[in-house]
């Protein structure tokens, strides 16, 4: 062979490289998407992938005849294998048990062919190079490969793409690479057999585009079966999988596969968000918003007209733009997040809280904090001693902050994490919960900021609760009650009543260097779908 075959089989190494680790990277957003809490997932993911690469790498040496014809038949299975296994996966789950095992059976499998791969071109190349020349080259090229995939995986493939069209895509690059190696390598194959090696690669070929063509309608039906319901709204932003499902009596928003709220009975949840929080804020004009990108908690919010300013602050602009084009959502908020009063910044809000409390920004009378749960360490980090302390200091004196914080009848450790948390970074706080039916009881925490080093013991604080006995809604909001469909008086007194078998549990507080509060939201959520 001369020299421009040989930089083509470099190519080779170069596509292929980029092929195996974003096959790696899909395993391990899927598994994510799927089962939550990333880091184990990818952790796993990835030991299990090097490993069968290993298996591959061993597995090479009985390839002993026919090595370019090998190789072509390892591309071609590759690209079905790799190829279709995102959305096979997608649609499996919601009807196997034993999930775990096809998706570490499909992640062994395509390492296993992945790591064939090397091995055999190096073995195919050793003829046209001395062995110095030949590990470096391959080499470079692979690991070049590597940074191709891990640039363009999160910047380009996901948020355009999406999982499915990203994993049939390099499905595509491998069975191309597969027929153009019956022709690059044409010396070293056998006429015998050779149309037919060409057509199973045309085939192949044909399947993905077929595959390619109708990925948007195979992960409807995937996202369908996983979420219950008709997909009426699907987008894939660089930082999230968003859904919506429309079903008998109203709409769901979906995150990662993860329920955000009904429209059915959303207001019962924003409602005990919000409001609870402006009667100990009765002063408020200045007002910030976490995450509630939906514009929902900002819609109960503008029933106040003595607010000046709202600024939310969500990370995903995809998701602030759902809240202000799905007629459906629009109609839901109101409107809320196109008002003259609102200021939305997509931004991250840990790395904003920072910013603000170092630069000594205007300060804020009260606060919604409406994250998701903290299911990822991504997440987790907002839930975190550092995080509210940085909030602390972009307080006004009195000010306060109202915090969704999962249930605490189904999570009650990691409920209770979430307030220990909160006192230990220097907050007074008073637990609350509410019934939402769709998610059952939910739990909720007051927090102001106290002046004193060291916090009182967290159960003294639930007692503060005893004092709410008296409290009712706003005068500025129950004279005329403005709408709210679940909270009066009695009921907004009875939020703080606490049942026996919701009281305070001794948890550590969740540190940015040790989330404990991921791993015990996995734990108690785990299995619940």
């Amino acid at each position: 062979m001369d020299r421009a075959p040989l930089w083509l089989l470099y190519l080779n190494v170069l596509i292929i490289a980029t092929c195996g680790l974003v096959y790696e990277l899909v395993a391990g957003t899927l598994a994510s998407y799927l089962l939550g809490d990333s880091v184990t997932q990818f952790s796993l993911v990835i030991g299990v992938y090097l490993s069968a690469l290993g298996v591959g790498a061993w597995l090479s040496q009985y390839i002993e005849t026919r090595l370019a014809r090998a190789f072509i038949e390892i591309e071609l299975a590759l690209a079905l294998i790799g190829g279709f296994s995102t959305p096979l996966m997608f649609v499996a789950f919601p009807y196997l048990d034993w999930f775990h095992l096809l998706l570490f059976g499909s992640v062994i499998l395509i390492g296993i062919l992945v790591g064939l791969e090397l091995p055999l071109l190096m073995r195919i190349l050793k003829e046209h190079l001395d062995f110095n020349e030949l590990i470096s080259r391959v080499l470079a090229f692979d690991y070049l490969g590597a940074l191709f995939a891990s640039l363009l995986f999160p910047i380009l493939l996901v948020p355009r793409l999406g999982l499915t069209r990203t994993a049939i895509l390099f499905g595509l690059l491998n069975a191309a690479v597969g027929l153009w190696g019956t022709y690059l390598l044409r010396p070293l194959l056998s006429s015998k057999g050779l149309e037919g090696l060409r057509g199973r690669a045309m085939l192949v070929i044909g399947l993905l585009v077929i595959g390619f063509i109708k990925a948007d309608s195979l992960t409807t039906l995937a996202e369908e079966n996983t979420l219950g319901g008709m997909i009426v709204y699907a987008d894939s932003s660089p930082y999230q999988r968003i859904a919506v499902t429309q079903g008998d009596r109203g709409f769901q928003l979906y995150l990662n596969g993860h329920l955000q709220f009904n429209s059915v009975d959303e207001y019962r949840y924003h409602e005990s968000l919000v409001h609870p929080l402006m009667s100990v804020c009765p002063d408020a004009r200045n007002v910030l918003v976490l995450g509630g990108g939906d514009g929902l908690a900002v819609r109960e919010l503008l029933r106040y007209a003595e607010i000046e300013s709202i600024t939310l602050v969500d990370l995903d602009p995809a998701m602030t733009r759902l809240a202000t084009q799905f007629p459906p959502l629009v109609s839901l908020n109101q409107k809320s997040l196109t008002d003259p009063r609102v200021h939305v910044l997509n931004q991250d809000a840990f790395i904003w809280a920072k910013e603000q409390a170092s630069q000594g920004k205007p300060k804020f009378d009260a606060v919604v904090i409406d994250f998701p749960d903290p299911g990822s360490y991504s997440i987790g980090k907002l839930y975190t001693t550092f995080f509210y302390q940085s909030l602390r200091r972009c307080l006004s004196p009195g000010a306060g902050v109202a915090i969704q914080c999962t249930s605490p009848l189904v999570a009650p450790q990691s409920y209770w994490c979430i307030l220990h948390t909160l006192r230990r970074s220097g907050f007074d706080v008073t637990p609350y919960h509410a019934a939402v039916p769709t998610f059952g009881v939910w739990g909720f925490a007051l927090a102001r900021a106290n002046n004193v080093d060291e916090p009182n013991d967290l159960a003294e604080q639930s007692e503060n609760a005893k004092e709410i006995s008296a409290w009712t809604l706003p005068p500025r909001l129950s004279v005329e009650m403005t709408g709210l469909r679940f909270l009066n008086d009695s009921t907004m007194r009875s939020l703080f009543d606490l049942p026996a078998d919701q009281q305070p549990q001794e948890v550590s507080p969740n540190r940015l260097n040790d989330q404990i509060l991921v791993r015990l939201y996995d734990l108690e959520w785990g299995g619940r779908g």
